[in-house]
């Protein structure tokens, strides 16, 4: 990263780290994970290739956070939906403890994925895809026709192709 970036990352970190820390703090309820997100956050605005100035840096970073959030949201609910699916397994065909973390890499790789996409869109394609859903059902469960189904859940699919592919 050039230093100029550099810095005036510094600079937001030292301005606004305390008060993104309690938005957080206030948002979550809990220390611990506001402290983690409020890192997260500033971790992704190193990462960020976009050299423009951050006119509104609050702005800016709430954004990011609330993106962080419900990101971790998302994976907490994948993981209670497989620890759920998991109890429900006889214990002869339960996963090993490396296959069981692979199973939520590979869940959380294809959230990360679908990032992109509209919340029905992803819905969707969990339905369909992961969980075996036909057209007819997903159409039932999230008040859509059998026609709106089939062009979200290939929009969805375009849209995998090319984070896949470019």
């Amino acid at each position: 990263m050039p230093a100029a970036p550099r810095q005036a990352v510094q600079r937001i970190y030292a301005e606004h780290h305390a008060w993104l820390y309690g938005w957080l703090r206030r948002k979550l309820g809990d220390a611990h994970d506001a402290a983690d997100l409020a890192q997260d956050t500033f971790e992704r605005l190193l990462r960020s290739r976009d050299t423009a100035p951050i006119l509104e840096p609050r702005a800016y970073l709430t954004t990011i956070a609330q993106r962080l959030v419900i990101g971790r949201a998302r994976r907490t609910a994948l993981e209670q939906a497989y620890a759920e699916a998991l109890a429900l397994m006889p214990a002869q065909h339960a996963p090993s403890p490396e296959q069981h973390l692979q199973v939520l890499q590979t869940l959380e790789a294809l959230l990360e994925m679908l990032d992109g996409l509209p919340l029905k869109c992803r819905n969707v394609f969990i339905l369909a895809q992961v969980q075996g859903m036909s057209y007819t059902e997903i159409g039932a469960q999230l008040g859509m026709t059998r026609n709106a189904v089939q062009k979200s859940l290939a929009r969805a699919l375009a849209h995998c192709y090319v984070v896949i592919y470019g």
